[in-house]
């Protein structure tokens, strides 16, 4: 097995070319003072009512939203709370007016960009999206005026380098080797469970979908498994179909055996945890994932990365988007392009490579 330890770690993603980052504003001066530890107290409770209206409320696909969707939009209005109280603004949410709204976001994006661009989230596009979600609820249930319908509201768009990114092959067939290529002599339970899993990301299902699978999902005679939509099963009637390569039903064959033995395998979760814990959470995934990506020697990766690799695998080979959308669980063809969009370029050159001298 590779050493984990390295000196400098390879780069998981497809060579892409990025722009500079650009120096965000500075911030405005700090007003003066005013202390009111009520208002602090209504924010807090604002966010506890905010986060119990998300979860009686549907998306606009009428489906419920789900726990992480709530709690990424319940993050952001907390982060905007503890700015408040950072800067010594006592007003509560309904007092937040767009030029406090304008300071937030440029101190957000000067602070945390950088970083954020770093571990692969969307950075200060990605929390005004979300945040959004509460004004939209302050404006309908307490009449405050939207900072987003003001000209004066500054809006972020996503950079043109935080683009999804795509894995590339050596790191993926570098990850599989890790857990021993999924090797028949392999008897260890961690190691066979690991290669599985990941076998099943590289087949474009979401980390949700894979996390909540079960023993009866799989159909491994017919080649594939069976997830309910991200959003709750009660929102479609059966589930969609997902094809899987014959590595994938071997290492799901071969998983299944190790499991046997597992004190839960009585369960109905397919992916159970080490030392005879229960079902594997997206905490143990992600771990799993980055520490695997560690001793093959490369950095830090996301899960829903490989869905990002996946969909521009079956482009690049040239299956068609309606083929993409329907195995992808799509609905909108701006995901499409959304996930597809970093290695779009190359794609259009391959293909008109292939056609060669037309004249």
């Amino acid at each position: 097995m590779p050493s984990t330890a390295t000196t400098a770690r390879k780069s998981p993603l497809r060579a892409v070319a990025t722009p500079p980052v650009t120096t965000a504003a500075p911030v405005a001066a700090r007003p003066a003072r005013s202390k009111t530890a009520a208002a602090v107290a209504q924010r807090e409770s604002m966010i506890e009512e905010f986060a119990d209206v998300l979860r009686a409320k549907t998306n606009r696909n009428g489906r419920p939203y789900a726990p992480r969707t709530i709690g990424a939009y319940r993050d952001a209005a907390i982060a905007l709370h503890h700015w408040m109280t950072k800067e010594r603004i006592y007003d509560g949410f309904t007092g937040c007016d767009v030029d406090t709204l304008n300071r937030f976001f440029r101190w957000y994006q000067r602070t945390h960009d950088r970083k954020q661009h770093e571990s692969f989230t969307g950075g200060t596009n990605t929390k005004q999206r979300n945040l959004r979600h509460l004004f939209t609820w302050l404006a309908e249930e307490y009449d405050h005026p939207h900072p987003w319908d003001d000209k004066k509201f500054q809006r972020y768009s996503a950079p043109q380098d935080a683009t999804p990114k795509t894995l590339s092959d050596d790191f993926i067939k570098d990850v599989l080797k890790v857990t021993e290529g999924g090797s028949p002599r392999v008897r260890d339970f961690e190691r066979t469970r690991d290669h599985a899993m990941i076998r099943v990301l590289t087949e474009g299902v979401r980390a949700d979908e894979l996390l909540r699978l079960t023993v009866d999902s799989l159909h491994l005679e017919e080649g594939v498994l069976q997830v309910p939509p991200i959003k709750g099963a009660r929102a479609a009637r059966a589930g969609r179909i997902v094809p899987l390569q014959p590595k994938t039903v071997i290492a799901l064959r071969r998983y299944l055996r190790a499991r046997e033995g597992h004190r839960h395998a009585g369960g109905g979760y397919l992916w159970l945890g080490t030392r005879g814990r229960g079902h594997l959470k997206y905490s143990g995934l992600y771990r799993m994932l980055n520490r695997r990506s560690e001793q093959a020697g490369y950095g830090k990766v996301a899960p829903h990365m490989h869905r990002h690799t996946w969909t521009h695998e079956m482009l690049e080979a040239g299956v068609s988007a309606e083929n993409v959308m329907e195995a992808g669980g799509w609905k909108d063809r701006s995901m499409l392009r959304r996930y597809a969009a970093d290695m779009a370029a190359q794609r259009a050159v391959s293909a008109i490579h292939q056609l060669g001298d037309r004249h």
